[in-house]
């Protein structure tokens, strides 16, 4: 009874604000390996000194996509969702660059 409840109120979001939950799930996850890969593929152009722009923009837009998507699609999102979407954005960039630094030094370490 408990989970059908969270249930209705989980789907229920989706049609007040416009987004399929659904959709938002699977770009949440989809993008994963994606942005997984992007960050590989930065590491390893910085210790080739070749340009880092090109990964880190696919890695940024990967970590955002689910965001864009109920940013953009979404209808009558209160101003707090915003709030947390941009909170979430500053924690991810915080410690996507802190992963990346963290990875960077071990790779020269081994070098």
């Amino acid at each position: 009874m408990v989970w059908e409840a969270i249930q209705n109120w989980f789907w229920g979001l989706g049609t007040h604000y416009g987004v399929n939950p659904l959709i938002f799930g699977i770009i949440y996850v989809g993008a994963i390996p994606f942005f997984s890969f992007s960050i590989g593929w930065l590491i390893r152009n910085f210790h080739q000194k070749k340009s880092v722009v090109l990964p880190a923009l696919f890695a940024i837009f990967f970590f955002l996509s689910a965001y864009l998507y109920l940013l953009f699609v979404g209808k009558n999102v209160p101003l707090w969702v915003y709030f947390i979407v941009i909170l979430l954005i500053i924690f991810g960039i915080f410690s996507t660059i802190k992963k990346i630094r963290k990875q960077i030094i071990q790779k020269v370490g081994e070098n």
